[in-house]
């Protein structure tokens, strides 16, 4: 029998949004958002590519409805929280696998996925298919760097694994009747 850890997985994906909500200004101008980079690849490694996907979504959400931010909060996010949470899965648990997922999802394919929808949907003129390339990659290097140094911090102390395991479902024996 398996003992659900849903309820804190719930939890910790709230005080992730919360957390990337609150601290997603800092340093922020269009195109570079450097502390939800941080968000995404820490929820990635906590808890997996599907939350990361989940957590980079409703910041993203959030973020448009109350800052009034353009659709850059979802295009610049999602595609990075997700393939830094499937790199450090395939990788087996290698940290610098996790940014380099959010690197070449957000910095990459995100910042090429923004072009048709600033341009097309939200009406942005001027724009090239690479324009935010540029401030993708270095918002990611940013918060990426961040990332890495907090994840190793709680790696070398132990940190890191006790929260991993904390968050996944345990098998419990059940007592004979």
């Amino acid at each position: 029998m398996k003992k659900s850890n849903w309820l804190l997985r719930m939890v910790m994906l709230a005080m992730f949004v919360a957390l990337g909500v609150v601290i997603s200004p800092i340093l922020r101008i269009e195109g570079m958002c450097p502390m939800a980079h941080l968000i995404n690849i820490t929820c990635a490694v906590f808890m997996g590519p599907a939350y990361a996907f989940l957590c980079a979504i409703l910041i993203g959400v959030i973020r448009m409805m109350i800052m009034g931010i353009p659709p850059l909060a979802l295009t610049g996010a999602v595609f990075g929280a997700a393939l830094s949470g499937i790199f450090y899965k395939l990788s087996k648990g290698k940290i610098i696998a996790a940014v380099l997922g959010e690197i070449i999802g957000t910095g990459i394919i995100g910042a090429i996925v923004s072009y048709p929808v600033m341009t097309y949907i939200w009406g942005k003129q001027g724009l090239t298919w690479f324009f935010y390339v540029p401030s993708f990659i270095c918002g990611t290097l940013i918060g990426g760097s961040i990332a890495f140094l907090l994840l190793n911090r709680l790696e070398a102390a132990g940190a890191l694994s006790k929260i991993q395991n904390s968050l996944k479902d345990i098998e419990t024996k059940e007592k004979a009747a």
